[in-house]
């Protein structure tokens, strides 16, 4: 009777073990989930608030979880960058553009090469994000900037043409007028400025003007 007992109480025990086992393994993911969240949220904070030494930790915290994760390396290299720790930078961002490739990663590169008088490097960076995604006028302007800083001035204003296209606004319009300027075409520059400037103080509308000469 006592060996019946013992091993239905037993059986009854390895029942409740292998439930918590299931619920442990089935929490496990979500409780990993949460802690990433939180970690994201104290590195976004920390670089907002240009608190570095937390960042770090949260963010190397979360590569030892996700030592994959691609996004972690690039806030990583940002970081880096920010601290001028270029060298690190760098490598964190090749390390993202290795397991993710993206333009904002070799963008990041081309950024510090620049940062640090390397333009050919940049220039090929630039180059080879612009491949992958080539919609937005930022990228453009600093691949006009490396071309500047080479010498080569009709790449530099082809670049600028490009940024314009995509963004007409009076800042990227402006920037290109001085890059005409600079290459001695300054007539053409000042059509830019003045186009610029007559978007940045809008005319009034004709009803306006004659209601006031009325007065």
């Amino acid at each position: 009777m006592l060996g019946i007992l013992l091993i239905a109480v037993f059986g009854a025990w390895a029942v409740m073990k292998r439930q918590t086992i299931t619920e442990v393994a089935t929490d496990l993911p979500q409780k990993i989930s949460e802690k990433l969240e939180r970690l994201w949220d104290v590195a976004q904070e920390s670089l907002r608030d240009k608190k570095y030494l937390r960042a770090e930790k949260a963010l190397l915290t979360i590569l030892r979880v996700d030592e994959r994760n691609a996004t972690a390396y690039n806030r990583l290299g940002i970081l880096y960058a920010k601290q001028q720790a270029f060298k690190d930078a760098i490598e964190c961002f090749e390390i993202a553009q290795s397991l993710e490739p993206s333009a904002s990663s070799l963008h990041n590169v081309g950024l510090i090469y620049y940062e640090t008088k390397q333009y050919e490097k940049a220039a090929l960076a630039f180059e080879q994000a612009l491949a992958m995604e080539n919609d937005l006028a930022a990228r453009f302007v600093a691949y006009a900037k490396v071309q500047e800083k080479l010498g080569h001035i009709k790449k530099m204003i082809e670049a600028l043409e490009e940024a314009v296209k995509l963004d007409a606004s009076p800042q990227t319009i402006n920037i290109l007028a001085d890059a005409y300027d600079r290459n001695g075409q300054t007539e053409l520059a000042e059509k830019l400025h003045d186009k610029a400037k007559r978007m940045l103080t809008p005319e009034r509308p004709q009803h306006i003007r004659q209601v006031r000469r009325v007065m």
